[in-house]
């Protein structure tokens, strides 16, 4: 059993114990930021922590009323003045693994050594080693040691990053239906994975060399993360789009040798129902999830999951994570590859 698979499974204990400590540092997250008195929010990461911050972003502006914008670790790190603007007003908030990736860590220094002492951008870090170095340059940390994954590959992290990001935005904007779904899927998971693996690699087990992954909303971030641990564990070529678009340009690159993974929602239900047809059509298998009211008929998709009861929008892309992780940990056992160390890759990058 490979260690990627071990922290995949044990994404959900992780998350039980992401989930109770943000509860109990909401009074102190919310006070920390509207003390700072800034009127918008900008995420930062770099791969997978730049996907989750793309969702947190969407989330941020969905259910917080802050606006917010999401920026690459690097870009920012090599373009820092022109982005002067849209840092002038912000609280920079970083999710990261290691909290010592080299582009995060020196572009947060970089923000902090220009702005000085009266104007320094404050930063709030979720990180899941105690005491790194982005903690420590912080004006604000929550840590989540639990979630670290010793793997190359992020799994059980960033679906903790991605709750606890969720939680910030549902805290700052009273979102209580938000937080109780969270609780309501961590309860639901155990079972879930147990329902729905062998269904997955069942599914998947065909040869096939490109991978789609189709999501909207605060979702179309996790699908680029699917993306980015299909390309990385399985050494395919994997890409995320919205759902519709696509129709605009992505449709002509699936064919049989494609394995579409797709998160559909109970709105629009015969535009989502026709593209699902004409994607089969092309002779792609797909995977589709949704929640507990989503109706998608056979044979327009391969396999339909459904979530054991309704769940908010967002909360729904917590089991959605799971199914591209496991898609891409079969396909890497297939292959003969060792998917706790992808060749090439390290664990985050120091430049």
């Amino acid at each position: 059993m490979s260690l990627t698979y071990e922290e995949i499974k044990q994404q959900y204990t992780a998350l039980q114990l992401t989930y109770d400590y943000m509860l109990e540092r909401r009074d102190a997250i919310t006070e920390f930021v509207r003390a700072q008195g800034k009127h918008s929010v900008t995420f930062i990461g770099c791969g997978s922590s730049y996907t989750l911050s793309a969702s947190a972003a969407f989330s941020f502006r969905l259910r917080s009323g802050f606006p917010a914008s999401a920026l690459a670790g690097g870009d920012l790190l090599l373009n820092a003045d022109a982005y002067a603007p849209l840092l002038r007003d912000t609280l920079l908030i970083a999710p990261s693994r290691s909290g010592s990736t080299s582009e995060i860590v020196e572009a947060v220094r970089l923000l902090k050594a220009q702005g000085g002492d009266d104007a320094s951008v404050p930063v709030l870090a979720l990180s899941c080693v105690e005491d790194s170095a982005l903690s420590i340059i912080a004006d604000f940390t929550l840590t989540l040691p639990w979630a670290f994954d010793h793997s190359v590959c992020q799994t059980r992290t960033v679906t903790n990053l991605y709750a606890a990001n969720l939680m910030l935005a549902a805290f700052l904007g009273d979102d209580e239906a938000v937080i109780t779904d969270i609780g309501v899927a961590i309860a639901q998971g155990e079972a879930y994975m147990s329902r729905v693996e062998a269904s997955i690699r069942a599914a998947s087990d065909y040869v096939w060399t490109n991978a789609v992954i189709l999501a909207d909303g605060e979702l179309n971030g996790l699908a680029a993360e699917g993306a980015i641990a299909l390309t990385e564990i399985a050494k395919v070529q994997a890409h995320a789009y919205h759902l519709l678009d696509v129709r605009h340009g992505p449709m002509v690159t699936i064919g049989p040798d494609t394995l579409v993974i797709a998160h559909l929602t109970n709105q629009g239900a015969e535009h989502q129902r026709k593209l699902m047809q004409d994607i089969r059509a092309r002779g792609a298998r797909i995977i589709a999830f949704g929640d507990a009211t989503m109706t998608i008929g056979q044979p327009d998709v391969e396999l339909a999951f459904t979530a054991a009861s309704p769940l908010a929008l967002p909360v729904q892309g917590i089991p959605f994570l799971f199914i591209p992780q496991i898609v891409a940990l079969g396909s890497a056992e297939r292959q003969g590859f060792n998917p706790d160390q992808p060749d090439g890759l390290t664990a985050w990058v120091k430049l």
